[in-house]
């Protein structure tokens, strides 16, 4: 049986550099990534014109996936939203005055983390696990025992079951 030769690891770095440069590799991420980049420094630079900067931390841009013409904001607050959507027309403008071109927004609320974690009760011991049978179980088996047949496979088990000594 012939199996293919392995490729060469002389030209490993340059691999890598392909693969970079690829757009199908991370190349393509790269791209988008610093594409995001300029799109929140225009963002930035919009709401600046507008007097509201300081709500430039608190918004997260994106495009519309299947649209590059639509915009999504993504804001941590409800009165952040209802000011964006009032200021809507005129952040357009201004992204259009800074390069970035947008037929629309849309903007919504990103859920908000949990404000509790489940956590161990504390000061509480860890419930002790049963050693052996209790009363009633025990008594189960022997009734069973006693309606089958000693010698049978059965029987042998329920007894062997009886006189294990709790743990």
């Amino acid at each position: 049986m012939n199996f293919a030769p392995k490729p060469s690891r002389k030209n490993a770095a340059h691999d890598w550099q392909d693969f970079l440069r690829d757009s199908e590799g991370l190349g393509g991420i790269l791209a988008k990534t610093e594409d995001l980049v300029k799109l929140r420094a225009s963002l930035r630079a919009a709401l600046s014109d507008l007097d509201l900067e300081h709500l430039a931390p608190k918004i997260e841009a994106g495009w519309r996936s299947g649209s590059q013409n639509e915009l999504f904001l993504l804001v941590s607050g409800a009165s952040i939203a209802t000011r964006l959507q009032q200021i809507l027309p005129s952040l357009i403008n201004s992204l259009g005055k800074n390069g970035v071109i947008c037929t629309s927004i849309k903007v919504r609320l990103k859920p908000a983390p949990p404000h509790w974690e489940v956590k161990p009760q504390e000061g509480a011991k860890p419930t002790a696990k049963p050693k052996g049978l209790n009363a009633v179980a025990r008594n189960s088996w022997e009734e069973l025992l006693k309606k089958i047949a000693p010698d049978s496979e059965l029987g042998k088990a329920v007894k062997r079951l009886l006189q294990n000594k709790p743990r």
